[in-house]
């Protein structure tokens, strides 16, 4: 793990292109205790050393289905149940955290790529295997944002500089049609794009991370209906939810699981 924190950084934006609904602002000054984040997200190969050790069975393998991007699928796969208000999301039958698009789909070549269809608690499932646990928003954003101050990204202001990705989102026509020109149509590798100043990977894009705290930001250790999320997914286009930049926030509920969202974890020091 990287060891950072005991120092006050400025959480929050207030970006005219953000969504105050999610209360990305006001910015405001917030301690950090020291404490230990690992450079990338927990890999499919980590999430199997867990299943294999404690027999683990997740939310999606429990209610026997999970949330696919449609655009992932095969053509002729069959037709399935579109959510109401983002139809590019499609209920897949046996799809988990080991069959990502369904049970016809396999790890196989992913082994490093995040662990994707898990819940906030099967991610809380293995931390307490693992000796570990999930960063606090404080700590995700202040570890997300590698040193820099304000930026909306954790390598500056500017989302391709000199031309160049520096991470997984949708580039194209969301939904219909995704260029791919950073590489990836889904996830990527969990240590792909060079790191930011404090050696984290893929902070921006690739998979939404869950945090610790409630989505309340009043009350982010008090009770809630939603988890809070973070880092945006290889999903996110700035057509529609721009929520890649480092102060961008957003929720699911503790049961939820989807294609796109896995975990990173922290610690305190010893």
């Amino acid at each position: 793990m990287i060891e950072l924190g005991s120092e006050a950084f400025l959480m929050g934006t207030d970006d005219p292109d953000g969504f105050p609904a999610d209360r990305e602002g006001p910015v405001r000054e917030v301690h950090v205790e020291r404490f230990g984040i690992d450079p990338v997200a927990v890999t499919n190969e980590q999430f199997a050393a867990f299943v294999r050790a404690t027999g683990h069975a997740t939310a999606a393998e429990r209610f026997g289905w999970s949330f696919v991007f449609a655009g992932l699928l095969p053509d002729d796969f069959p037709p399935t149940r579109a959510a109401a208000q983002a139809p590019w999301w499609r209920q897949v039958e046996g799809a988990d955290w080991s069959h990502p698009e369904g049970p016809q789909s396999s790890l196989e070549g992913r082994e490093d790529h995040p662990v994707v269809h898990v819940s906030w608690t099967d991610a809380r499932s293995y931390c307490g295997w693992a000796g570990v646990r999930l960063p606090t928003e404080a700590e995700w954003e202040y570890a997300a944002r590698g040193g820099l101050e304000q930026r909306r990204f954790p390598w500056g202001d500017e989302l391709t500089p000199d031309g160049e990705h520096r991470c997984n989102i949708w580039q194209g026509t969301f939904p219909t049609h995704n260029t791919q020109a950073d590489g990836w149509p889904g996830t990527a590798p969990a240590a792909s794009f060079e790191p930011n100043g404090f050696g984290l990977h893929c902070t921006s894009g690739n998979v939404w991370e869950w945090c610790a705290d409630w989505f309340h930001p009043d009350a982010p250790r008090g009770p809630g209906r939603a988890k809070a999320i973070r880092g945006g997914s290889y999903l996110c286009h700035e057509s529609y939810c721009n929520r890649y930049r480092v102060a961008a926030r957003s929720s699911n509920t503790a049961d939820s699981s989807t294609g796109n969202m896995g975990f990173r974890v922290a610690a305190d020091p010893a």
